[in-house]
């Protein structure tokens, strides 16, 4: 894993907050007050970012393409994804709002670089600003919306619309090609593979998406919205209801 530290690199350290949706509705002095703390990290696939039962002790803001999961594993080695974040949010500490252990573990689905900042940066930062502390209070209702929609997806929707749903939230984060085999694909949502095989060639067959040498090509969005169950939309609404692009919702 690459670490830069952004306070040398302000060119970098302004396209970081630019592509990530809650780093970008911080006011200057804040920014100002993060950057000299703030280091930039390369994420690979696969990448642990947090380990059940370790104590979190940064916070990770990914930009441009890079996505996390944040995965519940369980007896006879079984393991489902229960939120996802990307550009539009942050990893760790955030909703235990300071130093604690981690109750899921977290890894990196599609690489990609994030913008680390020590938790307990944070935290000062947070106490100086009601405006941050605000945000981040948002942000953990937004993820906590995310892991109650997902209980209800899947325990009511079909593999496909599940499916479409996840698709279409990582071509939000990722843009069109998604580097992403069936088998993550099966893992992520608590699925046989062969049977998230049939519905990516389902999937294909629709001219939705395409397969192609490990990755999966949006080619019909409006089509997978389709084809998506109402947890999608639920969802993104949520966000622009709660923060938006001010950080405080759409009705601010």
């Amino acid at each position: 894993m690459d670490v830069i530290t952004a306070g040398r690199e302000p060119d970098r350290f302004d396209t970081a907050f630019a592509g990530n949706r809650l780093l970008a509705t911080l006011p200057e002095d804040i920014r100002d007050q993060l950057q000299p703390h703030a280091t930039f990290v390369q994420l690979g696939v696969g990448q642990p970012v947090m380990r059940a039962g370790e104590l979190v002790t940064r916070t990770l803001f990914p930009f441009d393409s890079a996505m996390v999961s944040l995965i519940v594993d369980l007896a006879g080695g079984r393991s489902v994804e229960v939120a996802s974040i990307g550009k539009e949010g942050a990893v760790g500490g955030i909703v235990s709002c300071g130093s604690a252990p981690a109750f899921t573990r977290a890894h990196v689905q599609i690489a990609g670089p994030a913008l680390a900042i020590p938790l307990p940066v944070l935290e000062a930062a947070k106490r100086a600003s009601p405006f941050l502390e605000h945000l981040f209070c948002r942000f953990s209702d937004y993820l906590l919306a995310q892991v109650m929609q997902s209980v209800a997806c899947n325990a009511f929707h079909s593999i496909e619309e599940r499916a479409a749903r996840w698709l279409l939230t990582a071509h939000d984060r990722a843009g069109d090609r998604l580097a992403l085999t069936q088998e993550s694909l099966a893992s992520l949502l608590g699925a046989q593979r062969t049977t998230v095989n049939a519905v990516a060639r389902e999937l294909q067959e629709k001219g939705l998406i395409a397969y192609r040498r490990g990755a999966i090509e949006i080619s019909d969005r409006p089509g997978l919205l389709n084809a998506a169950c109402e947890c999608y939309s639920a969802v993104e609404d949520h966000f622009a209801a709660v923060i938006g692009e001010t950080g405080e919702g759409e009705d601010a």
